[in-house]
């Protein structure tokens, strides 16, 4: 399959081209193909949400476990009351005040959508995107478009159209370059089938955004326990993640005893012939300058006092280091302000929960 790749201006989808290939990408869905396009969070892997061939072609595209349900993305309030059983005061309240944007919220569906789109559940994941090329795919294929993230299963998350064709391209029909993305971390997803609302997946929009608006939120209990017989709720929460191909490890402690305890760990094994890199923030850059000279790659993800750009860098930053052939990665924790649960789980996903104490 040839796969076509096609620009599509965010700023004024007006634009000859822009609506060409919107048009185009539309009919694609309609026809139960696939396309790749641009959402504030992450490039998504799109088909007609209704269309159970197009679902299986989603995860057979993906190499995604059946199991693991793909998201309903929607573009209007009223097609959440087409998919659900029941659209509660708590539901609605959640929307008014988070979508369009980056929540996905669970509820129970009443059958309209296959159980190949929703992994065999009986409830289904929705989400109102705010991108506009996302709104306009949605508006003009006239179908509710299932969308997991863009990427061969198991890989960093796409942010950019590059990452797409990196992975998926021969795949799919089309993929929409609508440039990088803004946040870089998949959406939150907050469960709303429970008697207390819960987060399955963190993301921008936090826990403390939705108990100031609730009331009441949690957190699964199975994203941060360390018994292994307690697992995250959501399918996809408990498969291999946002991995590059080298071996990664997070470094945690006081900060002086983390930058001592990287370059010592990276200075060992760039002598010991492995290509090594190490992920950092801004404000700890220059200690780590002297690990230049034995070659190893430094990556600067950002400022612990604007930590949405480490949440935008840091699946780009790790498929950088694929494209470099590095054989090691040592990272700094980045447990942030705000975005601190939803980065460092993405982290510690793709080091395998690999962390050294300093």
């Amino acid at each position: 399959m040839d796969t076509i790749i096609a620009k599509v201006n965010k700023e004024n989808l007006d634009e000859p081209e822009s609506k060409e290939a919107l048009y185009k990408a539309a009919e694609i869905i309609r026809t139960g193909g696939l396309v790749a396009f641009p959402t504030e969070t992450v490039y998504g892997l799109g088909g007609n949400a209704l269309d159970k061939e197009a679902s299986k072609k989603i995860y057979a595209a993906k190499g995604r476990p059946s199991d693991n349900p793909l998201i309903v993305h929607i573009c209007s309030l009223d097609q959440l009351y087409e998919i659900a059983s029941e659209v509660t005061p708590e539901m609605k309240t959640l929307a008014e005040k988070f979508w369009p944007g980056p929540m996905t919220m669970i509820v129970n569906s009443n059958g309209k959508v296959p159980h190949e789109t929703t992994g065999g559940l009986d409830t289904v994941a929705v989400r109102f995107p705010v991108h506009p090329v996302a709104m306009a795919l949605i508006r003009e294929s006239g179908c509710m478009i299932a969308a997991p993230s863009a990427n061969t299963s198991g890989r960093p998350s796409p942010t950019k159209a590059s990452h797409v064709e990196e992975d998926l391209s021969g795949k799919i029909d089309m993929i929409l370059d609508g440039g990088e993305v803004n946040i870089g971390l998949e959406s939150t997803i907050v469960d709303m089938t429970v008697d207390e609302p819960t987060i399955l997946r963190p993301g921008f929009i936090t826990i403390e955004d939705i108990k100031e608006t609730l009331g009441s939120c949690k957190m699964d209990p199975g994203l941060s326990s360390e018994n292994a017989n307690v697992r995250p709720k959501a399918p996809g929460m408990r498969y291999r993640h946002y991995a590059p191909k080298a071996q990664l490890s997070i470094v945690e402690g006081e900060r002086e005893k983390v930058i001592t305890k990287i370059v010592a760990l990276a200075t060992e094994s760039e002598q010991n012939g492995v290509k090594t890199a190490v992920l950092c923030s801004d404000e700890s850059r220059a200690d780590y300058k002297i690990l230049e000279y034995l070659g190893v790659q430094i990556f600067d993800m950002g400022s612990f006092e604007t930590e949405d750009d480490i949440a935008r860098n840091l699946f780009d930053v790790l498929r950088k280091c694929d494209d470099l052939q590095v054989g090691r990665i040592f990272s700094e924790s980045f447990d942030t302000k705000r975005l601190g649960n939803a980065i460092m789980n993405r982290l510690l996903k793709a080091a395998g929960h690999s962390v050294v104490e300093a």
